[in-house]
Formats: structure tokens, C-alpha cells, sequence
């Protein structure tokens, strides 16, 4: 659960829905909201501090940190998330590189003409 509270927030802050500086709720309200222990949501905001994500400002709360780039970065990191994805998934139809590339290839054309 802890993985889908992190993944959440990161959301957020690629999304550009947090900004750098933005207070995060409160573990216990968090917590609170989500029906989850404390220690779950404790563990996830530990986890994004380790990763540089948030920082916490013991007696003030933990807040998104004020790293330039970070959104751009969590974005790229799930681009390359849904491709490592997509690559297993062409891998399992039998796909070549070179098909998986040109369907990729033919993706980026059909938003071009949208």
C-alpha cells in the first residue's frame, strides 16, 4: 500500500499538481483519509525522502523538495516505466525491435495529426 501512496504523490508532482514547496498533508491526516495505518503513509513519505523527492521539516511537515527538474525527472522516469512495459509486451507478441519501433514510430505520427 505504501508503493501506491508513493506512486500517488509522484503523480501529483509530475503532473505539476504539487509544485516545489508545496505542503504535503500530515501523515496522520493522510492516513486518516486513505483508511491506512500511519506507519504505511510514515513509510511511504520516508521512502520519497530517501529518493530526494520530499523533504521534512521535523515540528513543520514534509513538503515537495525544491529540486530543479523534479517533475520533468518523475515524468521521464514513467516514460520509461510504460516503455520497459510496452517492450515486455512486444516481446511476448513475438515483436522484432525494429516493429516495436515502428509502432512506437506510428504512435508519434497519430498524435502529430491530432
Amino acid at each position: 500500500m505504501y508503493l501506491q501512496i508513493m506512486e500517488q504523490i509522484r503523480a501529483r508532482i509530475a503532473a505539476g499538481d504539487w509544485a516545489a514547496g508545496k505542503e504535503l498533508p500530515s501523515i496522520r491526516a493522510l492516513a486518516a483519509a486513505l483508511s491506512v495505518s500511519v506507519i504505511t503513509v510514515k513509510r511511504a513519505y520516508l521512502e520519497l525522502e530517501n529518493a530526494g523527492v520530499i523533504m521534512t521539516r521535523h515540528g513543520k511537515g514534509s513538503f515537495v523538495a525544491d529540486v530543479n527538474g523534479l517533475a520533468d525527472e518523475l515524468k521521464t522516469e514513467e516514460l520509461d516505466e510504460h516503455l520497459a512495459a510496452a517492450a515486455g509486451l512486444g516481446r511476448q507478441l513475438g515483436l522484432t525491435p525494429d516493429e516495436l519501433a515502428e509502432r512506437l514510430r506510428r504512435a508519434i505520427r497519430s498524435l502529430d495529426k491530432q
